[in-house]
This record gives C-alpha cells, structure tokens and sequence, in this order.
C-alpha cells in the first residue's frame, strides 16, 4: 500500500540540467507537453549552451530546460526551480545558487564521483558541502545510468546507446513525482521513434522503469499534485512554441488571403525552426526554399511577392543586417513582405543561442535612406500566431514589408495555446487592381490609405516594371525630379502611419491609478506582468503599458504614456525603446531598466526595480 503524502500545489517550477548530449530538452519537452494535455497552465524556457558540444562534464556543455505549470494563469517560467534534476556535477554547480529552500534535488548518483568532481571544478568530494546547498533541501539520490543499463539489458545496444535513455528514467521519476499518468508521455514518445521500434521500446521501458522506481521506493516524503486551471476559456488546447506559433500564424494568414505562402530563409540560431516547421507543410500549399545565403533568401521572397504570393523570410539579428538592402527594395517597389526575426545576443556572431532584444533599432532604422516599415513584436510563445497573422495582413493590406520581432527565448519556449478556426480570425483583403481600372501605373494607388494597387503578374492590361529607382507618382517612370522625391518619400510613410488606425489601443494592465506606469515590449511581457501584479497585491499602485506594435505607435500611446508622472521602460538591451519613444512622446522623462546578460529577467529583480522607485 502506497502511504506517501500528496501535497497540492497552486504551481511549481522543475528544471531539468545536464550534458548538451543527456536529452534536456526533450525530457522537458515531453514533462511540459503532458503538462499542458492535463489542463496544466504552462511555460516553459528551454537554455542552450552556445558550444555545439563542450567537453562531456564540463560547465560550458550544460544545458537545461526549465518548466513552469499551474493550476492558474502564469505568465513565466518562473525565476527559480523548486524541483532541480541534474545528471552530472557540472549541472549541480551551474544550477545550485537558483534552487529554492525546500526544494528537491534529484542526482545521478553514478556520475558524482572522482571523474565528475574533477571535471566541474570542485575542490572535494562532497559537492553539496561545497556548494552550501541548505539544509531544507530534499536531496534524491538515484542511480540513473546503471538503473538504466540494468532496464535495458538484453536490447542488444551499446553502452553508449543505453546511457543516452537515462533521460527517460529522469522523467519517469519525474512523472511518479508529480502524479502525472505516462500513458500521454507513452504516446509522445510513440510519435517521436515510432519508425524506429526498437528505440521506442527502449524508451517506454526505461520510461516506465523510472516511474515504478519512485513509486515502490517511495524516495520522497511526499508526492505533488497540481491541479488543472479553471481559469481557460473552454477549446481545445495545445503546447506550441514561439518559432511553431509563428509559422502557423503566416500559414493563417496565406489560407486567409487564399494565396499561397512563401518562405525564402536560410538557416540561422534560433530562427531554423520556423523554416524546419514549414518545410513540412506541404500539404498546406506551403513552398520553402532554403537558399544559399540571408541575401538569397529575402530576394527569392521578394520575387515570389512579385508574382504574387503571401512571402516572407525568417533570420535573427546577423541575417537583418543581410537583409537590410533588398528590405529597402521591398520598400520601395511597395511589396507585401513579412520579415520574421528571431532575436539573439550580438553583436556579431554573439552568443547565438542566448535571448535579447538589441534589434530594435536596427529593424526600424537600418537601411539606406527614408526606409519606413511596420514594426511589430510578439509577447509570449503563444502570442507569436497572432502576431504573424497579423503581420501578413497589414503587409497585403499595406502592400509594405513588416518585420516581426521574436527573441530567443519565446522562439524556444513554449505556452499553452488555444487552437483557433479560421472562420474567427480577421479577414485580409489585399489592396489588388480593380478590374475596371483603365490607364494602370505601377505607382497607382488608393489616395486616402496611399495604398499601392497590387497587380499580379500575368493579368492582361495590367502590365507592369517594378524595380529599386525611385519613380514618378503620376506615370510610374523612372524619375529624378526633387519635388517628385520628396512625394514620394512622404506617401510612403504616410502610408505606414496610417496603419495605426486598424491596429488596437494600448491597454494598461495593472491599476490604472497608477503612481508608476511600468512600459515593455515583445517577450518580457510575463515577466514584467508577474512583477507588477505582485508589486500590487502587496499594497502600490503600478501599471504596465506593453507594446506589440512599435512603428507605427498605437494611436493613443503618446497621450496614454503622458498621464503618468513616473514611467520606466524595461528592456533586454541597453535602451532602445527607451531612445525611441523620447523622440515621439514628449513631456516624459523616461527612467530605464536595462538588462543584457543574454537571459530573461527575473520577477524578482522587477519587483526590487519598481518597489526602489515607487519609494
């Protein structure tokens, strides 16, 4: 008979840590997928090392994957683990200052020893002592390689090959832990070998193994349960990933717009995935061509928005700057384009798999002369489809490139998302050529948006030239003329702003009475509402102002932001936003918090920020 204690949880936060090669995030993965089919809430941060593979032990090669469920809403990942589960000591070392008081840490017994030591760069033999791990912490010991070596006996493979589903006793452990039924992770596992039998027999044995491990040594005093949320409007949900979410959202708007979808990209941390996820999907009319270079990839979309299609491209802050000369062509031949850009630590190369929003500037400025685009930014893993969608609306709409900013740590972290149907979302009506129009000019448009008309190529009458010198607004001609220029140049943003009158208002969230208005953008969304929520219930008055579409600014931003007498601009950069908005809003003084260690915030150095500055 079972007598282990279950303790119920509103949340909790478990990380999984080890080798880059020990299987991290696909245990994560899999623990946060099962999560979510439970009616958990969830929100997960996945964290790569930037070195493909760094020496087996080392602290350079740890990688982890951290994830926060509950039984209501949340909004991160949480700031730090209540449930550590660490395959080597490199892991524990990295990992050790983060772990709550109270928690549990669960080991790899076989890997803590003399070799483990030496390679983390520990002093004794007794790493727990070393590190002044509390007292108040479970520690778990658990023989995970040979436990595994034992389960997989007789399989045939090679010690190497068994090691590498020690994995899967972890998270059978984990799932005895938390009360989770493996028969989900069961299927997910099925999904993922089921063309290789052998391997996903391997898997669900040591999967299971792990489970009864926990369970007939009862190797914690008490068990866990986290309730499913009530909180969900009702539908059918799913985890998705920011990279997947954004790829379905242009998918979306395509199927909408009833165009075909083109992705011109080239592989680039932590972008590839959005190019992997339609690569896929051919059967929803989607062509991707995976080109020899970022100049490549935006040209080959360009010449398909040309022709006709819904096109867009898909880099992070290096392949931008490639991009910035045909960005500036898309422009000025007023072609729809969604430029998706997945944001990652530079300059340069930088720490390609670390999170930051330092492109901000660069997607509004960087380009050669008066270069207006639509500038928008996605909040949260799940966020990322609407924001796509979106994207590819006001690009068709607009007949203008839109570069979507993502970052690394929405683009790998995934959420719980609400499939929707397509009858709910928007309709999109591209700007294209009235049948009746007689005396058809490529710089023919609609004088109150200063939309373009858009001609497909191929529709008799409406032959066109399209190209990068400037033209003359009346017969479309190659012109030099000054005045024409200057014509030119202001339709062209003219018809950029006027894209504030379809976007939504800026909302505030948190209290409205506010004594310090709190503004962010993009995926700092849930960091900076945990810490204003939390700021408030312990009695201040503050409020957040976050912003998903930056250029244009929401049509009430400016008078919104100056009704506060405080207002702070959080950012994953060194002040960009904050740059931004004094040369828009005026009569503000902006104060800053800035933070560029190719990590998220915490709520908790949030919370020390407002509270410091409301006293």
């Amino acid at each position: 008979m079972d007598n282990t204690k279950k303790t119920e949880l509103d949340n909790v936060v478990v990380r999984f840590s080890g080798d880059s090669g020990d299987g991290m995030q696909l245990t994560g993965t899999l623990f946060s997928n099962l999560s979510a089919i439970l009616g958990n809430e969830i929100s997960t941060f996945p964290d790569f090392p930037s070195e493909i593979r760094a020496p087996q032990g080392t602290l350079g090669g740890v990688s982890g994957f951290q994830v926060h469920l509950g039984s209501s809403k949340i909004y991160t990942p949480g700031d730090d683990p209540d449930v550590l589960v660490v395959m080597n000591p490199a892991a524990l070392k990295v990992n050790a200052k983060a772990i709550k008081k109270g928690g549990i840490i669960i080991f790899d017994s076989d890997t803590f020893n003399k070799s483990g030591f030496e390679k983390a760069g520990f002093t004794t033999e007794n790493p727990f002592e070393e590190l002044a791990i509390s007292e108040t912490i479970q520690l778990i010991p658990a023989a995970l390689s040979s436990l595994t070596q034992s389960s997989l006996e007789g399989f045939g493979f090679d010690n190497k090959t068994v090691l590498r589903s020690k994995n899967m006793f972890a998270l059978g452990l984990i799932c005895w832990l938390f009360n989770r039924p493996i028969d989900q992770a069961i299927h997910f596992l099925t999904t993922k070998f089921g063309k290789k039998p052998t391997i996903l027999q391997a898997n669900v044995k040591v999967l299971t193994d792990g489970f009864n491990y926990g369970n007939n040594l009862h190797l914690s005093i008490s068990t866990y349960l986290v309730e499913k949320s009530h909180d969900t409007p009702k539908g059918k949900y799913t985890s998705i990933s920011g990279n997947k979410a954004t790829a379905w959202g242009l998918i979306a708007a395509a199927k909408k717009a009833g165009l075909e979808l083109f992705l011109g990209s080239y592989p680039i941390t932590p972008a590839t995935d959005i190019m992997h996820e339609l690569a896929n999907r051919k059967d929803m009319g989607v062509k991707v061509v995976q080109a020899e270079d970022e100049i490549a990839g935006i040209a080959s979309a360009i010449g398909a928005s040309f022709a006709g299609d819904l096109a867009a491209t898909s880099t992070s802050g290096p392949g931008l700057a490639l991009k910035s000369e045909s960005i500036g062509l898309a422009v000025m031949a007023e072609l729809p384009l969604v430029i998706i850009d997945v944001m990652r630590s530079g300059p340069s190369t930088g720490m390609p798999t670390k999170t930051e929003q330092t492109d901000l500037l660069q997607a509004l400025y960087g380009r050669n002369g008066e270069s207006p685009v639509v500038v928008m930014a996605a909040n949260t893993p799940d966020d990322c489809f609407k924001q796509a969608f979106m994207a590819g609306k006001i690009a068709l709409e607009y007949m203008t490139p839109v570069i979507l900013l993502s970052d690394a740590f929405i683009g790998n972290g995934t959420s719980l998302w609400k499939l929707p149907t397509l009858a709910e979302l928007p309709e999109i009506n591209p700007n294209y050529v009235k049948s009746d129009m007689t005396d058809y000019k490529v710089t023919s448009r609609d004088e109150n948006t200063k939309v373009r008309y858009w001609s497909i190529p191929g529709i008799e009458g409406f032959g066109h030239r399209n190209g990068g010198l400037e033209k003359d607004y009346v017969t479309g001609a190659i012109s030099t003329d000054h005045q024409n220029h200057q014509l030119m140049v202001d339709t062209r943003e003219q018809k950029v702003n006027n894209v504030s009158q379809i976007i939504p208002e800026l909302k505030v969230e948190g209290n409205k009475d506010a004594d310090l208005l709190v503004i962010g953008w993009g995926g700092t969304h849930g960091h900076l509402m945990s810490a204003v929520n939390s700021v408030n219930k312990n009695g201040r008055k503050i409020a957040l102002a976050h912003f998903n579409y930056i250029n244009p600014l929401p049509k009430n931003a400016v008078e919104l932001i100056q009704q506060y007498k405080k207002v702070v601009v959080c950012e994953l950069n060194s002040g960009q936003f904050a740059s931004y908005l004094r040369s828009k809003v005026t009569g503000v003084e902006f104060l800053q918090y800035n933070k560029v260690q190719g990590q998220p915030f915490t709520v908790a150095e949030l919370e020390e920020c407002f509270n410091n500055l409301l006293n």
